[in-house]
């Protein structure tokens, strides 16, 4: 029988829709609709009876049948009962009692079943029937939440699928004794901690067990599909379960790492190696036991519970894109699977959440659906629902992003199975998200030394009185006879065993070995060719200068074109200008087949109107990416403009470059002070997941830098943070002054992905983009390397004049250099701090040494004292000049801000420090809000 034959009701009307749509187009519906289009025919219209028109009275009758069905359905989750312990009693709605529509038990039994629709009315005897079945679907320990999703095609399809029961025995059965055995495993685990570990923080999963049997679930669905590679990303609350039972952690190191051996031979002070606690760890297996091996990840977490969203789903891009082929990155998301399991006051109250929600269905960050499970002990450490959100639910947020959610009582094994069912072939099926709400308890406190019955004591009399749900289970099954009575305790014991013999085992220092980082070879930038032969790049401007033809590029585009074309044709003038540079360095990266990753606030165009790397036809809109034209490349590029979202979009990003960490991945920032938005992914991840976890993140942050009166709020990068994060080798900072140092720092960072992969914080100019003290020539590109310190090219052609060397980093160099003083005075020489970290101390103690009659050295920058590099390079200048010269700063003072507010008092202060930086008096008083002062 065609399923399509159940369907009735409004849900009849919209499949007739759908088959008249498939008559005529049978393009225009999805794969599996048109295969059961292809073997069915609509039933014939049944014909109108002769008997007199139906009374008014019955009419009304029919009309509130029907309303009451379509409330429940849509209404029926708020009477659920989903609270295994009773004390948060559901809400209710006045709409699900016949009652409120006028009906009564009689007259529901006087309508025929038809009228209310969908599976449930086949074989019911009437109205009243079919009502009561979908009470106990809709209104049972499952909620099933779906009015949000507005796509016709899906609703019907949920809701066809929770009323046939498609996804719950007998349709689809389960194994009991397997089950039972699980969740057995799953108990036995805690337990046994708890009674060997007293006191050990584990953030236990009991109360919320039922976890375990649903990820085994979705992920055998997932393989089963032909899934490869499944993620998954949690907090803390039942990590250490997940670990040992869904990804294998062995038991022997699980109890070794709760002995907490101290190892000598694994520390590692060149890198900083500190680790992290246990129930932060991540892991990986391979599954080699299915048709297919299969891959299960699980990503790092820190304590800020959801920063590891977006980087989840960041993996899971990376690792369903294929990039091995020139043009764009073919996505295959029927290969992966993510799923993030958060927490119930976390999930609404963390903003990274909805960030990463709203990344979901974006082109550039779509990974074909996660399956989100928030673990719900309906409590948040010590607060209530009622104090961690204003939500109806903990799920409410997803609403907004049109995502079905089941709400599910963690006590009932059936329904949560079918809800674990139910959410993979959801998003098998439309490759979108979807949200399973866990609803359990906590048997403990927020951890095991914490006491929760000081804040819930009512609710924790019944938790300590409520039965487990491996005890629950086990008697149902032993009543309805389905095991034996023997068997409950037999599996506690099997388990048991399994735990005492691996402690009784047990050997710390051989079971716990930390995984510590790798040492880079010592001197790998440094040897690194980034040169580019000038006939290729010739090939390579050739080759982006083209379009499709009948391609209308705006007019005002024209000419700089124009003006590309021909910029290699004078090798030794300045003609390569900042964007140049880069579209040359990422062409000559892809021609090297490295695949590139470049998104960011605008990105496609750039803020400031310089990069332009999709053109737009003048004409008709239609897009052309030169850099995926490019005959040379032999591997994919792709460039989007992301959501304006900072941490997020750069968890994404980190996690994408985690995954595949051989492929160059860059994020720009609008404004390089926006980076403060992604400030918990910085600290805890990008900047601190080497010590803590031994990551190799390589990904480029581009942050627009620099002071041209535009506020506080448009001039820094703020790159003391950096800077203060900065130890161990964990970065690399620059701050580039011209457009071959950028494309050879581009260069430098893809070409050390393999052997020497760290982060890149590149401090990029705005005012200076078009320049021309920033343009160089194309020979400096083709025969020229990164230079971490440039002098001054003037002074250091008579070393002996000058008596005073400034030193200073990025823009500020061009107002030194460009000012009257200058022009009048050879005794001070400019050189350019271009890598700020790792810090160039050899080669500014080499420019130090090489001006012989050198009486001072001063550090020169825009930025507040506080701020920019100074506090950062006062250290090391101090350690290397060792008191053989005076070490001034000039800059602004001290101050809160980063910035004046004022476009006129920029330019007095900038002048000022510009004067002071070649004054002779060591000491000027603060009058400008710019200070010169020995140090």
């Amino acid at each position: 029988m065609n399923p399509w034959d159940e369907i009735s009701g409004a849900n009849a009307g919209y499949v007739l829709e759908l088959y008249e749509r498939y008559q005529s187009d049978p393009g225009s519906v999805d794969d599996e609709t048109r295969a059961a289009f292809r073997t069915w025919t609509p039933p014939p219209a049944t014909a109108a009876a002769p008997a007199a028109a139906a009374a008014p009275s019955d009419l009304n009758a029919a009309i509130a049948a029907v309303t009451l069905a379509e409330s429940i359905r849509r209404y029926g989750h708020l009477a659920a009962a989903l609270d295994p312990i009773g004390f948060n009693r559901p809400v209710g709605d006045p709409s699900l009692h016949p009652q409120s529509h006028g009906l009564t038990t009689d007259t529901l039994k006087a309508l025929p079943a038809s009228i209310i629709g969908g599976p449930v009315a086949a074989g019911a005897a009437n109205a009243f029937e079919a009502i009561e079945r979908l009470r106990a679907i809709y209104c049972a320990t499952s909620g099933h939440d779906f009015a949000q999703v507005f796509v016709p095609d899906e609703r019907v399809w949920l809701r066809e699928a929770v009323e046939a029961r498609r996804f719950r025995p007998p349709t689809d059965p389960i194994e009991s004794r397997e089950l039972l055995d699980r969740i057995t495993q799953v108990e036995v685990f805690e337990r046994f901690l708890q009674r060997t570990f007293p006191g050990k923080t584990r953030f236990s999963i009991e109360g919320l067990d039922l976890m375990i049997p649903v990820l085994d679930e979705i992920i055998a669905d997932a393989a089963a599909s032909g899934v490869k590679h499944v993620l998954i990303a949690m907090a803390h609350r039942g990590r250490l379960n997940v670990l040992a039972h869904v990804m294998r952690k062995p038991y022997p190191q699980i109890l070794a790492e709760f002995k907490d051996p101290l190892f000598s031979r694994s520390s590692r002070i060149d890198l900083g190696w500190m680790g992290d606690v246990k129930y932060h760890a991540g892991a990986r297996v391979e599954h080699p036991d299915r048709p297919q091996t299969l891959v299960i990840s699980m990503p790092p977490n820190p304590s800020h519970l959801e920063a590891v969203d977006p980087l989840l789903v960041g993996m899971a891009r990376a690792a369903a894109t294929s990039t091995s082929t020139p043009g764009a990155p073919v996505l295959k998301p029927q290969e992966v699977l993510g799923i993030l399991i958060h927490g119930d006051a976390a999930f609404p109250g963390q903003g990274i959440v909805a960030e990463t929600l709203n990344l979901s269905r974006l082109t550039g960050w779509n990974v074909g659906g996660t399956i989100h499970i928030i673990a719900n002990n309906q409590l948040g450490f010590t607060a209530d629902p009622h104090e961690s959100f204003s939500t109806s639910y903990a799920s409410g947020l997803a609403r907004g992003f049109k995502i079905p959610i089941v709400h599910v009582n963690a006590d009932d094994p059936v329904a949560c199975i079918e809800a674990a069912r139910l959410s993979w072939a959801y998003r098998q099926r439309f490759q979108l998200d979807f949200l399973i709400d866990l609803v359990g308890y906590r048997r403990h406190g927020h951890n095991e030394g914490d006491e929760p019955a000081f804040t819930q004591p009512q609710l924790y009399q019944r938790v300590s009185e409520h039965p487990t749900v491996r005890r629950q289970y086990a008697e149902a099954l032993v009543a309805s006879g389905a095991v034996p009575a023997t068997l409950p305790d037999e599996l506690v014991a099997k388990h048991g065993a399994a735990m005492e013999a691996a402690y009784a085992g047990l050997k710390p220092e051989e079971h716990y070995v930390p995984e510590v980082p790798v040492v880079p070879p010592s001197g790998a930038a440094a040897r690194v060719d980034t040169a580019v032969p000038l006939d290729r790049l010739v090939a390579l401007n050739d080759a982006l200068s083209q379009v499709p033809a009948g391609f209308t590029v705006h007019k005002k585009l024209e000419r700089g074109r124009e003006r590309k074309k021909a910029m290699l044709a004078t090798p030794d003038e300045p003609t390569i200008d900042w964007s140049a540079a880069e579209e040359l360095a990422l062409a000559s990266t892809l021609a090297d087949g490295i695949p590139v990753r470049f998104t960011g606030e605008d990105a496609e165009r750039g803020t400031f109107s310089h990069r332009h790397a999709v053109l737009h036809d003048a004409v008709t809109g239609d897009k052309h990416v030169p850099l995926q034209a490019l005959p040379q490349a032999k591997a994919a590029f792709e460039i989007h403009n992301s959501a304006l979202s900072e941490l997020a979009v750069l968890g994404f990003e980190l996690g994408y470059n985690l995954q595949e960490p051989k492929r160059l991945v860059l994020w720009e920032a609008q404004y390089g002070d926006f980076i403060n938005g992604a400030q918990t992914i910085l600290d805890e991840y990008l900047m601190s997941g080497r010590a803590k976890w031994g990551m190799a993140p390589s990904v480029v942050l581009l942050l627009p830098h620099g002071y041209e009166g535009q506020g506080p709020d448009h001039s820094s990068a703020r790159v003391e943070r950096f800077l203060q994060l900065a130890a161990d080798t964990n970065v690399r900072i620059v701050n580039c002054t011209t457009a071959a140092q950028y494309f050879h720092v581009l260069r430098r960072q893809a070409l050390l992905l393999d052997t020497d992969p760290l982060p890149l914080i590149i401090l990029t100019p705005k005012s200076l983009l078009r320049h021309p003290m920033v343009a160089s020539p194309a020979r400096e590109l083709a025969e020229g390397r990164f230079q971490k310190v440039i002098d001054d090219v003037v002074t250091a052609k008579a070393p002996s004049k000058v008596k005073r060397l400034v030193l200073c980093s990025g823009k500020v160099f061009v107002d030194l250099v460009s000012s009257e003083a200058r022009k009048n005075d050879t005794s001070v020489a400019i050189a350019r701090v271009e890598q700020l970290y790792p810090f160039p101390a050899e080669q500014v103690r080499g420019l130090c040494e090489r001006y012989g009659k050198l009486k001072e050295v001063c550090w020169v920058q825009e930025e507040p004292e506080n701020m920019g590099g100074w506090d950062f390079v006062r250290g090391e200048l101090e350690r290397l000049i060792d008191g053989r010269w005076p070490l001034r700063y000039v800059g602004r003072v001290r101050n809160s801000s980063p910035s004046e507010g004022s476009a006129a008092w920029h330019q007095v202060n900038q002048r000022a420090l510009v004067a002071q930086a070649f004054e002779d008096k060591a000491d000027v008083p603060d009058a400008t809000r710019v200070v010169a002062k020995q140090v």
